[in-house]
């Protein structure tokens, strides 16, 4: 299974919230995503069928290893991306916005160039 952006957003969301609580249900990511439940209920069960994610007996989300890569290569882009924006002068929200934007369509090539130049900046 191939992901698109809104794929590697909702891995993104069940990693940034398993780093701020101790387990994570469907309800959370409708909350952190601000969409609706049919909508998150639909995304996960493919996700699931993909081998990203389990939901155990107790409606537990878990990223499986591959999930969990994708996850992490997003959140890493997200992170450093923002960072890169603010001290470039953009204001929080906005370089929070943007970098969800960017973190989705950079080639490898280009991410690394960026990342050994942020270490000059951040």
């Amino acid at each position: 299974m191939s992901l698109f952006e809104s794929g590697e957003d909702y891995l993104e969301a069940i990693l940034m919230l398993s780093e701020k609580q101790d387990s994570v249900h469907a309800i959370d990511v409708v909350n952190k995503l601000g969409l609706s439940k049919p909508s998150v209920s639909i995304a996960l069960k493919k996700l699931k069928d993909g081998g990203y994610l389990t939901i155990d007996h107790n409606n537990h989300i878990h990223l499986t290893d591959s999930g969990h890569d994708v996850a992490s290569k997003i959140y890493d882009r997200h992170k450093i991306l923002t960072s890169i924006l603010v001290k470039l002068g953009v204001n929080e929200e906005t370089a929070e916005e943007d970098a969800c934007k960017l973190e989705h369509d950079l080639s490898d090539e280009s991410w690394e160039a960026i990342k050994k130049a942020s270490e000059k900046l951040i």
